[in-house]
């Protein structure tokens, strides 16, 4: 009985392509780190000033993607990424997880009896435009490691699109209440982001975030289950 072979066709880009890439999410992860660094401190100071619970915790997950980011920026920055990746990975899932926590902590404070939050423009305006720019700084960034196969990045370009998700929490928690004084929309709502932090961080730590890069096999011999990373570079 003769098997069917199995074509092995080159997988990763040229070493030239990978400097680039390299060089690309470096200046991706520098502008990530800047918006939530300025992000944090405005969100920060009007939470205090509105006494908001949703706008404090949102200037927060700014501190804790703005180390997700560094350590992407700290792996790549060495001579060799990839020996540095599993740190990183480490480092972002437990980035994932201090979020879900925190989120969860205080939506429940909140939901059994916090101080009412005054109306915030400010948080409007910040969680309006965090919502426009987080998609465009995650998209680039998780195609960039995508092509490049760095798991790492593809994880800090999901934590970046987390704070999308959190984003139009913010605006809509911040919205109703200053619209209607439903002071409960924005803690159920961040429950659920707290539950999509805490599948990102299980992946993230068991590095399931990007397809490995190397030879992939062609052929009927193929393995037809591809993650998503896998199916979305296929389809472009």
């Amino acid at each position: 009985m003769t098997l069917p072979l199995i074509n092995l066709t080159p997988a990763g880009p040229s070493p030239a392509r990978r400097a680039v890439l390299a060089r690309r999410v470096r200046l991706l992860v520098a502008a990530t780190i800047t918006y939530n660094a300025i992000e944090a401190v405005v969100a920060i100071t009007a939470g205090t000033i509105a006494s908001s619970t949703a706008l404090i915790g949102f200037g927060l997950d700014s501190v804790i993607e703005v180390s997700s980011a560094a350590a992407v920026a700290w792996q790549f920055a060495g001579r060799d990424p990839e020996s540095r990746e599993k740190v990183a990975l480490r480092i972002i899932a437990f980035s994932f997880f201090a979020l879900a926590a925190y989120v969860t902590v205080e939506s429940v404070r909140a939901l059994v009896g916090g101080a009412d939050a005054e109306h915030s423009r400010t948080g409007l305006v910040l969680a309006a435009l965090s919502l426009a720019i987080m998609p465009l700084l995650s998209h680039a960034q998780r195609r960039a490691g995508r092509e490049l196969g760095s798991r790492s990045a593809v994880a800090d370009s999901k934590q970046t699109l987390l704070c999308t998700y959190l984003s139009a929490v913010l605006l809509v928690g911040l919205g109703l209440n200053s619209l209607f004084g439903w002071s409960w929309a924005d803690p159920i709502a961040a429950l659920a982001i707290a539950a999509v932090a805490v599948k990102e961080g299980r992946e993230a730590w068991r590095g399931d975030t990007c397809c490995t890069p190397g030879l992939t096999p062609a052929g009927p011999a193929a393995d037809s289950r591809t993650d998503d990373c896998c199916a979305d570079e296929g389809s472009r």
